[in-house]
């Protein structure tokens, strides 16, 4: 009996161990060190009940990591970061299914489970979110040959107030560390690429998504950082090529943010492709079953190709 109970045992550890080897994910801290901006609270992390995976007041940044099948596996990467208001993050809709898609295609996704201004562990705001997003880049780019990843490959996706954070870093990757660098902060944040799923872009009251403006910059903002988080104002010819998707009928996030953006791009020769519908409203994620509105990933497929 003995015997049996110990081979048991055994068995189990043994299946253990070997579903891990073969998982298709794995979770990263972000900030193996002290993370900067941040202080001691007695906030913690929630799960809200949902219909989606939501997750408020995230206190330890990850990378969730999910890669294709070796055989099928091109050298292309993106972080994929979850919207949420700058309140939560959608993120099963907006980043671990995202994150799936991207395998279909060949391409090694990492879903980010960045800072929210709001939370009582983050000592400036609207600092944390783009901090995390730069340190996400730069852990992917430096492991690159672990994850067998071209390091000169990797994106950036966001969808809704994870697109403004992913053109934040997409037009302002270069912001300097405000804390004790290591290695890794002096790896290049600069995403190769950019996906914005209809993004908020802009901080201006005229088309801005007011929840997202508040969470991020206050109630009553200055216009110093009305303007430096208004991201069709941070656009270059540095800006990395970008493919944007927006309903026209998005009564939260009008869009002209994204027309904003597209034109700002334009005029600062940034290659861009914008795909525009007549419907879909706001957070639609894949469109799984939405007709003409679901042909948007195959269209992004095309570009990804292309790049």
């Amino acid at each position: 009996m003995s015997f049996n109970v110990k081979f048991a045992s055994t068995l189990i550890v043994f299946m253990i161990v070997t579903t891990a080897g073969v998982c298709q994910s794995a979770i990263i801290p972000l900030w193996n060190d002290e993370i900067p901006n941040s202080k001691k609270s007695k906030g913690k992390e929630t799960y809200p009940e949902k219909t989606i995976l939501w997750i408020e007041n995230v206190q330890v940044p990850t990378l969730e990591v999910f890669q294709p099948a070796e055989r099928q596996r091109t050298e292309k990467a993106i972080v994929i970061c979850p919207g949420g208001g700058y309140h939560g993050l959608a993120y099963d809709w907006e980043g671990t299914d995202m994150a799936k898609w991207y395998n279909t295609k060949g391409i090694t996704a990492f879903v980010l489970k960045y800072r929210l201004p709001i939370s009582s562990s983050v000592v400036v705001s609207h600092e944390a979110p783009l901090q995390d997003a730069q340190r996400a880049i730069r852990y992917v780019r430096l492991n690159a040959k672990k994850y067998g990843v071209d390091k000169n490959s990797i994106g950036i996706m966001g969808s809704s107030a994870g697109g403004h954070l992913a053109s934040t870093l997409g037009s302002q990757y270069d912001k300097k560390n405000n804390f004790k660098e290591t290695e890794i902060d002096t790896v290049s944040a600069r995403p190769d690429f950019m996906v914005l799923l209809y993004p908020v872009i802009t901080m201006k009251e005229a088309y801005t998504h007011m929840g997202s403006r508040k969470a991020l910059i206050g109630e009553k903002p200055n216009e110093e950082l009305v303007e430096m988080f208004s991201n069709e104002l941070q656009v270059t010819d540095k800006t990395p090529p970008t493919f944007i998707v927006h309903a026209q009928d998005d009564k939260a996030v009008p869009v002209e943010n994204s027309l904003q953006f597209y034109k700002s791009l334009k005029e600062h020769n940034v290659p861009t492709e914008m795909h525009l519908y007549p419907n879909g409203g706001h957070g639609f994620s894949l469109a799984i079953g939405r007709g003409h509105l679901q042909t948007w990933t195959i269209r992004l497929g095309e570009w990804l190709d292309e790049l």
